[in-house]
C-alpha cells in the first residue's frame, strides 16, 4: 500500500474515534443528568391547575391510595426564603416535605455530614452543602440557629415588623450536595413552611409520587387525569424537564452533525488515495484491459481497495475509541472541573452509529472515485 493509502486510513481512524468518543461523553451525559435531576423532580408530580395550593386534598389523597401503582407519594410546599445567619444572609429555596418524602426522593441516603430531620420539630433542616458553607453555619449545633424570613402577602400601612414577614429560628441537622440542580435548597419538615407561608395544616404546592415501575408513567397519569378532572395537573419527571432534555438533544444533534462533516471531509483522503492508485497503476491497467480484462472488474478493485481503506479505519477508530473510553472510565483522568471527571458511556447504539455513518460516506465516495472511463485508460 502507498502512503497515500496509509495517510487515508489513519485520516478514518482519528475520525472515527474522535467521534465515537464524543457520542460516548454525551452518552455519560444523560446518565449524569438524569442523576442530577433525580433529587428535583419525581415519577410523577401534581399540582393544582388553579392557584398554588391543591384544593380538596383528602380526595386526591383517597385517589392515590386507591391506586396500586403507586408506590408511595409526599406532600411538598417550596418558596423562596432569606436565610441569615451571624450577620450573612441569602437567598434560599425552602422545600418543606412530610415525612414520607424519602420513600419518593431517598435524599436522607446522600447526607454526608450530620443527620436527616427527624421531624420531631418543625425546626429542624437539612441544607444543601454551598448554602451552609457561604453562611457558615455549624452543623447540629443547639447553641447555633439561623433565622429564616417569608415576605408576608398582602396591601396596607406597615405599622411593626410583623407586618413585614415572618420568621423562625432553625437548626441545621445534616448537610447533602445540591449537585447543581439543588443548589440553595433547604429540606425542613412541611409544617415549617405551614408555618411560614401562613397555611392551614394538611396542606400542599404540589404531591410527588413514586411508581412502582416507573415505564408507566405515562398510563398512570392519564388514568389519574380521568380521576382528578382539570382541577388538577399531573406532569412526568420528562415533562418537568422538557426545556432542559430538548436542550441536550439538540446539542447532541449538533455535536453529531459536525462530526458526521468531518467524517465526510476525511473521506476525500480516501478519494485521493483511489485516483493515486489510478494513476499509479495506469500502465497496469492499460495491459489488462488490451488483454480483455473487463472494465467493470477494474472499477470494482478500486471500489474494494477504498471498501478496505474504509473497513480498516472503522475497525481501527472503534478500537482505539473504546480503548480512550475505557482509559477515562477507569482512570477519570479528563475532567470537567476539580471534582467532576468527562462521563463516559460505552452503548452498543453509538458502535453502530459511528461504523454506520464513516461506511455511508467511504462507501459512496469508494463508489464515485472507482468509475474510470475505458478512455482515461487507453489514452495515452
Amino acid at each position: 500500500m502507498t502512503f497515500i493509502t496509509w495517510l487515508a486510513v489513519g485520516a478514518m481512524t482519528v475520525a472515527v474515534t474522535a467521534m465515537f468518543v464524543i457520542i460516548s461523553v454525551f452518552s455519560g451525559l444523560e446518565d449524569l443528568n438524569k442523576d442530577l435531576i433525580s433529587n428535583l423532580h419525581a415519577d410523577l408530580t401534581l399540582k393544582s391547575a388553579s392557584g398554588k395550593t391543591i384544593k380538596n386534598l383528602d380526595q386526591v389523597n383517597k385517589v392515590l391510595k386507591s391506586n396500586k401503582e403507586i408506590s408511595s407519594y409526599s406532600r411538598v410546599i417550596e418558596e423562596k426564603v432569606y436565610i441569615s445567619f451571624n450577620g450573612k444572609g441569602d437567598i434560599a429555596y425552602l422545600r418543606g416535605v412530610d415525612s414520607a418524602y424519602v420513600k419518593v426522593n431517598p435524599i436522607n441516603k446522600e447526607v454526608f455530614y450530620g443527620t436527616y430531620p427527624s421531624f420531631k420539630y418543625s425546626n429542624e433542616v437539612l441544607m444543601e452543602n454551598s448554602l451552609d458553607n457561604r453562611l457558615s453555619i455549624p452543623v447540629d449545633s443547639s447553641n447555633h440557629y439561623a433565622t429564616v424570613f417569608m415576605p408576608k402577602p398582602g396591601t396596607g400601612i406597615i405599622s411593626k415588623e410583623e407586618d413585614i414577614y415572618n420568621k423562625r429560628d432553625i437548626l441545621v441537622t445534616g448537610v447533602f450536595p445540591g449537585k447543581d440542580q439543588l443548589d440553595n435548597y433547604i429540606v425542613s419538615p412541611i409544617e415549617l413552611a405551614e408555618e411560614l407561608l401562613s397555611l392551614p395544616k394538611k396542606s400542599a404546592y404540589q404531591i410527588v409520587i413514586k411508581l412502582r415501575n416507573p415505564e408507566n408513567a405515562d398510563a398512570v397519569k392519564q388514568n389519574l387525569l380521568s380521576s382528578f378532572g382539570k382541577n388538577i395537573e399531573i406532569k412526568t419527571k420528562e415533562e418537568e424537564n422538557a426545556a432542559f432534555w430538548k436542550m441536550i438533544n439538540t446539542e447532541k444533534l449538533f455535536i453529531y452533525l459536525i462530526f458526521a462533516l468531518v467524517i465526510f471531509i476525511t473521506t476525500f483522503n480516501l478519494a485521493g488515495a483511489i485516483i493515486i492508485l489510478q494513476l499509479d497503476k495506469k500502465e497496469q491497467a492499460k495491459s489488462l484491459i488490451s488483454l480483455g480484462f473487463p472494465l467493470s472488474h477494474l472499477r470494482m478493485t478500486y471500489f474494494y481497495t477504498g471498501l478496505l481503506i474504509v473497513v480498516s479505519g472503522v475497525i481501527t477508530g472503534l478500537i482505539f475509541g473504546t480503548a480512550l473510553c475505557y482509559f477515562q472510565l477507569y482512570t477519570e483522568f479528563f475532567r470537567a472541573n476539580e471534582v467532576l471527571p468527562f462521563p463516559v458511556k460505552i452503548v452498543g447504539k453509538n458502535y453502530l452509529i459511528v461504523a454506520l455513518t464513516a461506511s455511508i460516506f467511504g462507501i459512496a465516495i469508494s463508489w464515485f472515485f472507482s468509475k474510470i472511463s475505458k478512455e482515461y485508460i487507453t489514452k495515452s
